[in-house]
């Protein structure tokens, strides 16, 4: 009945990312902690009110008197989200295996769906891996470790230094998913019944090292061995680089998940134009480093980074810039992206970049006027299924490389008709 009462007299707010913010009476303690989740920014105006403004993340903060949800724009829901985030690490990584409702709320999601994701994994038992160990015994036990042996005790023959292989549950899968179990377990407001569910299967992996706070995430490599444990691993990934939870003053929980869109978009379209483009001759580079200016120290160059540069014979053909706010979203400004890739171009001496933003709308040319560069805003709308996603990405990768062919023919032909030739016709 407490926890009910503390669930109803909790404030839900939410914010798209791209609004101006609004005002609303905090306590000093919730507006502290929205400062420091990096979610958005919480001024003081006087009298108990803060003046809460979004600060380019998304996600959800709560603390015991608030929540306060900080939605992507286009209302892309969490399926969407954990698909963007996830894609760059995992190319196979499927948007439906988010299980949850959407209506539920993140937490709720997030807690149902690692709930069904991590009770399909351990349905048919722990895995159990092969793990290296390191120790010190009196007896051979594998190999022996000899510079150990030297350097920790020369001249003595025990104990030894030796390495050896253990078939155990203690493996990095099973510690990455224990660690983002507990993370969720200790969320407020998750349902008594979906919490119950992540003690229990938490409980199976009592035996698994717990991963110390702050802690890297162990390395894993997705195998046939470890298929059943692919999405939950996954979703767990995201939760413990996303998420926190903990204890504050008087043990009242809160908790934070906040990602950047601008940062998940660009490694997002890198990993899919990457993907897209090894259908092609070359080599695509993410954030490719290159020389504005020349000087006499190297220190006073001035540098570009665009986001990826495709190569043919180690020379740079074509560059993109992956930009999340369009230019009719707030704060954005399309001069501004304009004069940066017109800068890349010059650099890089490449006639032709790629913007790529996040929205809907049609592709559009923009030729430089004394230039002889071209740059197309090329328009990727989040809202459309995934696979509708990826398949505009390989037809950004099919019209870029159209362009370069045509550009260059010198390179084995492929079609070319594409609609930068239809654009250019105008």
């Amino acid at each position: 009945m407490q926890q009910g009462s503390r669930a109803a007299s909790r404030r839900h707010l939410v914010l798209d990312e791209l609004s101006r913010g609004i005002v609303e009476r905090l306590d000093p303690a919730s507006a502290s902690f929205v400062n420091s989740s990096g979610l958005a920014k919480a001024s003081p105006m006087g009298m108990g009110l803060y003046r809460i403004e979004p600060v380019g993340k998304v996600g959800s903060v709560r603390t015991p008197t608030v929540q306060l949800d900080v939605r992507p724009k286009d209302r892309l829901g969490l399926s969407r989200l954990l698909f963007l985030l996830s894609y760059a690490a995992d190319q196979g990584f499927r948007p439906d295996t988010v299980a949850a409702a959407e209506e539920g709320g993140l937490w709720s999601a997030l807690a149902e769906s690692l709930a069904q994701l991590a009770e399909r994994a351990l349905g048919r038992g722990v895995l159990q891996g092969y793990l290296t160990v390191d120790e010190s015994l009196r007896t051979v036990k594998g190999r022996i470790r000899i510079s150990d042996q030297i350097s920790r005790r020369p001249g003595m023959l025990v104990p030894l230094e030796v390495s050896y292989d253990e078939f155990t549950e203690d493996i990095a899968e099973n510690r990455i998913l224990r660690a983002a179990l507990e993370r969720m377990g200790q969320v407020p407001g998750v349902r008594p019944e979906v919490l119950s569910r992540l003690r229990q299967l938490k409980g199976k992996l009592d035996d698994v090292t717990r991963l110390a706070a702050g802690a890297p995430l162990p390395p894993w490599k997705p195998t046939r061995m470890n298929l059943r444990y692919h999405a939950v691993l996954r979703l767990a990934e995201v939760i413990l680089r996303n998420a926190s939870a903990e204890a504050g003053e008087g043990g009242q929980q809160t908790a934070s998940f906040v990602v950047d869109m601008a940062r998940v978009f660009e490694d997002f379209v890198g990993a899919a134009l990457r993907a897209a483009m090894a259908e092609y001759p070359g080599e695509l580079r993410l954030r490719y480093n290159a020389l504005l200016s020349e000087a006499v120290r190297d220190t006073d160059r001035l540098q570009v980074r665009p986001d990826a540069v495709h190569l043919l014979g180690g020379r740079p053909v074509v560059v993109y810039n992956a930009k999340y706010k369009a230019a009719s979203d707030a704060g954005a400004s399309l001069t501004a992206d304009h004069y940066q890739m017109l800068a890349h171009c010059t650099a890089l001496a490449v006639p032709t970049a790629w913007l790529v933003y996040a929205g809907a709308g049609e592709m559009k040319l923009r030729r430089i006027l004394n230039t002889d560069i071209d740059i197309v805003e090329f328009p990727l709308d989040l809202s459309l299924p995934p696979s509708d996603i990826l398949a505009s990405v390989r037809e950004l990768a099919r019209q870029s490389w159209g362009e370069v062919v045509r550009q260059h023919s010198a390179v084995e032909p492929v079609e070319t008709t594409t609609g930068f030739d239809k654009l250019n016709q105008r």
